[in-house]
């Protein structure tokens, strides 16, 4: 295994770290006092859409993407740094159109979608003129298990039928959200039951869609939005199916492999981030007489969560060059373990730095609250610890029991 960076990405390595140094770090204060300015929880800072511009002209733009008639191009371990960088600041990959929940669907919509579906919802999102969500988890069953969703979907001549209730449906509040990629049941009764589900394209604003409300994020109303939406009654064109009926779980494994590698090194961005602002404050902090550097217990936390973080950062390198070289399916035991590993780290590392800052660290003035809150929810995102962990010893006893 070669995790050496061609020169391709070494050189998009460094124009994303001036960019980051030139336009983000700089205006972290600048999209919270406009966040803090406007009466809507879920505002859109206007300093987003500045550099968006600023991004694209740079040609920083959908790098996520390995199709080259959509994307940059990249495969998995290249884009696997990329994403990194961007993950140091939370709001900085929309930047760059690189921002989850909108990557995985435009995915799957580049994977899975019509000429006709492209053509409507993947070009504006690819522009970065609208958002989406994808609506999945669901309050009244364990959700861990994909195939317990209830939603229904039924068939009623050139139209599809919606009914249920979804939650934790991440943007669907913001305004700019246009679509939402929905996950039910087709087929309640196949005895299969990865079979049952289907996935199909809900336009916002359709009727009988409602959003119940925005969750809030460990007390504290995130600006990006967790919802709770209502289907009733919704009809939409059975042109409006994503692939074909009972492929929604198969179409949203596709979805979450790539995903979870994302997720996993924009947390390893935020983790070396909060390393930094460690350091930093360290250095410049006096208690006792001497630099908060110099204390032992300080010295033990930054050679840990340093250790950590490489650790983490291999083993989903690692997971990536298998993923690009021997397949999703091959890579399944490392995809499970990085989303054990890394949100691990991230929440130890995060929780060191916060201890470090004192009071400092569980306020607004700071990143550290709002990326420790980021990092406890990807103990759940794209599925619990338990249920990976699960997975790993499965595969593991396998090995003995044959």
């Amino acid at each position: 295994m070669d995790f050496a960076y061609s020169e391709k990405v070494r050189t998009l390595q460094q124009r994303l770290t001036d960019f980051m140094e030139r336009y983000i770090y700089p205006n972290q204060q600048t999209y919270r006092d406009q966040l803090a300015a406007s009466d809507d929880p879920h505002h859109h800072a206007e300093i987003v859409d500045e550099l968006k511009a600023v991004a694209r002209e740079q040609g920083l733009w959908n790098l996520f993407l390995p199709d080259e008639e959509y994307g940059a191009g990249l495969n998995n371990l290249e884009y696997a740094p990329l994403a990194e960088i961007m993950g140091r600041v939370g709001w900085s990959s929309e930047v760059f159109n690189c921002a989850a929940p909108d990557t995985g669907n435009m995915e799957i919509l580049a994977q899975f979608g019509t000429p006709e579906q492209k053509k409507q919802w993947l070009e504006p999102l690819l522009n970065g003129e609208i958002r989406s969500a994808f609506a999945m988890t669901e309050p009244a069953v364990a959700s861990s298990d994909a195939t317990n969703i209830q939603l229904s979907i039924t068939r009623d001549g050139d139209e599809y039928v919606l009914n249920g209730r979804k939650w934790w449906i991440s943007g669907a509040a913001r305004p700019r959200c246009k679509i939402f990629i929905v996950m039910g049941k087709t087929d309640a009764n196949n005895p299969d039951r990865h079979h049952q589900q289907s996935m199909i394209l809900v336009p916002r604003d359709t009727p009988g869609v409602t959003i119940v409300r925005s969750l809030p994020v460990m007390g504290y109303m995130d600006n990006e939005s967790h919802c709770e939406v209502l289907f009733e009654n919704v009809r939409v064109p059975a042109s409006n199916l994503l692939g074909e009926e009972g492929s929604g779980f198969a179409i949203a494994q596709a979805r979450l492999g790539p995903g979870r590698i994302h997720h996993c090194m924009r947390s390893i961005g935020s983790a070396s981030y909060a390393l930094e602002l460690m350091c930093q404050r360290a250095s410049s902090r006096v208690a006792f007489g001497k630099p908060l550097a110099d204390q032992g217990i300080i010295r033990e936390w930054i050679a840990t969560s340093a250790m950590e973080i490489e650790q983490a950062r291999l083993l989903t390198l690692k997971t990536a060059w298998m993923m690009d070289n021997l397949g999703k399916k091959a890579a399944q035991q490392e995809i499970a373990m990085i989303k054990v590993v890394v949100p691990e780290m991230l929440t130890n590392v995060v929780n060191r730095a916060m201890q470090v800052f004192g009071a400092a660290g569980v306020s607004n003035d700071f990143p550290l609250a709002s990326m420790w809150a980021h990092g406890r929810t990807m103990h759940i995102v794209d599925g619990p610890d338990e249920v990976h962990k699960r997975a790993i010893a499965r595969a593991i006893l396998r090995n003995y029991q044959k």
